[in-house]
């Protein structure tokens, strides 16, 4: 890997060169993002794109980002030639990964010349840098990429009068010019509301043209946890805290745990930027890692932990197993059970005369529980050993759960052992193990492991559902950005979220069959007409896409706004060009907790894209209202305004203002505001593009989750019904029942996942579907990206046992199958991977044939329509059929880009 890194640093360094670097190993890949773990300090990566508002440039700079090259060798410039005269800007990387690292890009007369990451400072592991991944070094690929949506367009075939929602997906296209396109849509919006009313427009994402909706009077938006699964709500009611993800220990804390459990959880890959470099440095402070996950994934590889390999959806019969095993031997923590917790035995169960408790759902409306009487015959000791009223169920044995969950009864038994005596051990939950039809009884029972352990709150141990932006650096933000400021009052939507929100688990059946479930007991009709999506992926990225095609299909306008055709642009019939962050006044970012980017603008708008505001307001004109009232400032105004209320917390815990901005500043950014006084000024943050708090060892910015709670619950009680944590949560049960969907005991219990593992032996579908967080792309982000296509291949993963029974080979094109739909890929055979079970990666841009089969492996063609508990997604339980597929593929980095007018 060595002449890799040096290439890279040299800034000698092309398409194929990244290529074959990046098919060397993956967990080399993912290495390039962790800030310390680069004694060579790879700075640069060449960019082979440029960008200018020209046309005739701009025809040129694309097919530069495309990697077309003459015949004639190329003469690579050397980065000081390149520079001179350049100036290094803070570009964005805005997509979802958690990582939002720092890129910058060489821009000269206009023209992106070279990208790089953080060079601010030296790397150490105290003050990290902070390292942008492939996907980052990628995205000029984005920006310039030949796929780039040019103008307004509308599909072919469709008018208002004849709708032709059949062609969708199919249907060729037609330029229009932008007065047209307003035009068009706002007739179209007005025909809507008159003929159906604000309720039959379905926002499936997006914030500027929702605004418009407001004035036009409301719409019906969608709601439900899909990354976090059922962490959020399970996890707040059990434990009365909402830091379901940020209750953590910061990374100072991290080095001094002994034991580091991560279930389901792969921060290599899935949490960009720098946690897996913060786990590193645990390790080298004498941590153990375990990693518990179907697959032998990357973070086992850097972090050379032992990896237990499990079913997916069974997580929760080995954690009850643990549990047992750790009782049976008297390991438990029975001083902290009685002292912080309810419902472990008949003697510590809730009381009746609780005060009433109210709790705030993320997404639905405030729900409040009276506390009742509960029998102390059902506490979680009888259970979970067979005793009193539970002596006839099966105790929960690691050889019973060996034979759910697929894990050694030994392996049960010594990861238990060791858990409940290595003080402190901490557990990174992943998102994956929760994302599953009835997720919350994971979330309930791997909390109740850490207080039977008496694991959570004492040495900033804890067990929390850390992924994303908070992975190994818990706690609250340290800098943060200041609000917009628009103060533009728009009519309230008279169906909003909380009560109105159609589930992403029943979204689809509601388009097609005119009802949805409002609460228990309480179906709403409903008449969807009109599907607006901007800037984001819902068709493709939310559950039962099949069924999601027929609802595309069903309605008389679908509109969507993307730079890119998108599967959801795809299915559209207007589909309106919109700018990235690079061609915008600028933003700010925020990633891990001590650190604030500000991204500005690079290059003008490419060809005739318009940011989702302009294209807003647009339409807003032409129904006949003004531009005021969709925004009363401009996008730059936002800007400087959300610079201003920059804040930063100081040593002694307090915000204080971040950035000195001189009338100068205000001037030069031609908007209106004060003068003020802060830590540092706007040239110096604009120069760096980062604010990065400076942290050391013993400083005061630790995080020990529950620390207060620990040293004196009763004048510190925890926010759930009881003031503890609950073993025994009614009002979990309560809330999840009154949501309507399915029921949930009180105790951690485990119960028969819909369409897991158990399903799928009864139903002969005996493959179990790991939907994975992909390196080639942020969901279905970077999807287009040949780069990223031909280094990361679509690859279905397939144990070798099972492939040989099968008679698979790897790069066999395989058809995996489920009631909802069929997706065919290559197979890539391993011993990574737990036997009846298949991994693909989540997010790629479904493509299908004239058979219905989906070539490229969206892994939501196979989920299914099940909204379960409290109304999260459930991608990972999901059975499947395995066979070999007689159809031909190519590789998908060799398909025709969806490309629209050249």
């Amino acid at each position: 890997m060595s002449k890799f890194i040096e290439k890279l640093a040299s800034g000698q360094f092309s398409r194929r060169d990244f290529l074959k670097g990046s098919a060397v190993a993956t967990a080399a890949i993912a290495g390039l993002s962790l800030a310390g773990c680069q004694e060579n300090s790879v700075q640069e990566s060449t960019t082979t794109a440029a960008a200018t508002t020209t046309a005739e440039t701009t025809a040129a700079q694309t097919t530069a980002a495309e990697g077309t090259t003459a015949e004639a060798p190329v003469e690579h410039a050397k980065p000081a030639d390149l520079e001179e005269g350049g100036t290094w800007i803070t570009a964005a990387c805005w997509h979802n990964c958690g990582g939002r690292c720092l890129n910058k890009a060489l821009v000269k007369d206009g023209v992106v010349l070279r990208q790089k990451t953080d060079d601010n400072h030296e790397d150490t592991p105290d003050y990290p840098q902070q390292r942008a991944c492939q996907r980052g070094r990628s995205q000029r690929m984005q920006v310039f990429g030949a796929d780039r949506l040019k103008y307004p367009m509308k599909r072919k075939n469709w008018s208002p009068e004849n709708p032709n929602g059949e062609l969708r997906g199919e249907d060729e296209w037609e330029r229009i010019s932008w007065d047209e396109a307003f035009e068009l849509v706002a007739a179209e919006i007005k025909k809507i509301y008159d003929d159906y009313g604000p309720e039959s427009v379905f926002v499936l994402g997006g914030s500027a043209i929702p605004r418009v909706f407001q004035l036009m009077g409301g719409y019906t938006p969608r709601w439900g946890q899909v990354s976090w699964g059922a962490w959020p709500d399970a996890y707040q009611m059990v434990m009365g805290s909402p830091g379901y993800s940020s209750d953590a220990p910061d990374r100072f804390t991290l080095r001094k745990q002994k034991l580091v459990i991560l279930w389901g959880a792969n921060p290599a890959v899935s949490s960009a930027g720098l946690p897996e470099y913060n786990y590193l440095q645990a390790k080298k402070a004498g941590a153990r890692f375990v990693v518990i996950d179907p697959r032998y994934n990357e973070s086992i590889r850097a972090l050379d932990a032992e990896w237990i390999p499990i079913r997916p959806s069974t997580d929760t019969a080995m954690v009850l197993a643990m549990m047992y095993h750790i009782i049976s031997n008297n390991l438990h923590d029975k001083e902290y059970l009685d002292k912080y917790t309810v419902g472990f035995d008949k003697d510590h169960m809730p009381a009746a005369d609780y005060p009433e408790y109210t709790y705030q759902p993320l997404e639905r409306l405030a729900f409040t529980y009276t506390a009742q009487a509960v029998d102390p015959a059902d506490n979680f000791y009888d259970y979970i050993m067979s005793k009193g009223k539970f002596a006839d169920e099966v105790k929960k044995t690691p050889e019973w759960a060996e034979e759910i969950c697929g894990v050694p009864a030994g392996t049960i038994k010594a990861l238990a052992e060791e858990y409940a005596t290595t003080k402190p051990a901490t557990i990174f939950g992943g998102g994956a193990p929760a994302r599953i039809n009835e997720g919350e009884c994971f979330v309930h029972a791997i909390l109740t492991l850490g207080m039977v352990c008496g694991q959570i709150g004492r040495d900033g141990a804890c067990i929390s559902g850390t992924m994303h932006n908070t992975a190994s650096n818990g706690g609250s933000g340290l800098v943060s950005a200041g609000g917009a400021g628009v103060k533009t009052e728009l009519p309230a939507n008279p169906f909003p979220q909380k009560e109105f929100a159609m589930n992403n688990g029943e979204m689809w059946n509601a388009v097609l069959e005119g009802k949805h479930t409002k609460y228990k007991g309480e179906m709403r009709d409903v008449n969807i007409q009109m599907l607006y999506q901007g800037m984001g992926g819902a068709l493709n990225q939310r559950q039962a896409m099949t069924q999601g095609i027929k609802a595309y299909r069903k309605v008389e306008f679908v509109l969507t706004l993307n730079y890119v055709l998108n599967t959801s642009a795809k299915y559209s019939d207007v589909v309106l060009p919109v700018t990235t962050e690079w061609e915008r006044p600028g933003t700010l970012l925020t990633g891990n907790r001590e650190i604030l980017i500000y991204a500005q603008h690079i290059v003008d708008p490419m060809y005739e894209a318009k940011s989702d505001q302009e294209i807003a307001i647009g339409i807003a004109e032409k129904l006949g209202f003004t531009r005021e009232q969709v925004y009363d400032i401009d996008e730059t105004q936002q800007l400087f305004n959300k610079l201003a209320g920059c804040k930063y917390v100081d040593e002694s815990g307090e915000k204080q203002t971040l950035l000195t901005i001189t009338a100068d500043d205000i001037q030069e950014m031609g908007v209106t505001g004060e003068p003020q006084e802060g830590k540092i000024t706007l040239a110096e943050f604009k120069e760096k593009g980062i604010y990065q708090v400076e942290r050391k060892e013993g400083d005061s910015y630790a995080n020990l989750p529950f620390k207060k709670f620990i040293d004196d619950p009763e004048a510190n009680p925890v926010k759930t019904a009881s003031g503890k944590f609950e073993i025994h949560c009614q009002s979990l049960s309560n809330y999840i029942d009154h949501v309507g969907f399915t029921q949930k005991d009180p105790l951690p219990k485990y119960v028969r996942i819909t369409e897991g593992y158990e399903d799928g032996v009864e139903n002969n579908r005996p493959y179990q579907l790991l939907t994975q967080h992909y390196q080639r792309r942020s969901h279905h982000v970077f999807d287009n990206v040949n780069w990223l296509r031909e280094a990361f291949p679509q690859e279905l993963w397939i144990n070798a046992d099972d492939a040989k029974e099968l008679g698979i080979k790897t790069n066999d094109i395989v058809k995996l199958s489920s009631p909802y739909g069929t997706v065919a890929r290559p197979a890539f055979v391993t011993e990574r991977i737990m036997p009846k079970t298949v991994a693909l990666g989540e997010g790629a841009w479904a493509q299908l044939n004239a058979d219905g089969v989906d070539e490229a492996g969206a892994t939501n063609t196979l989920s299914s329509p099940v909204p379960t508990g409290q109304g999260h997604t459930g991608f990972n339980s999901n059975n499947c059929i395995v066979e070999k597929y007689d159809g031909e593929l190519l590789p998908d980095c060799e398909w025709p880009q969806r490309i629209i007018f050249d």
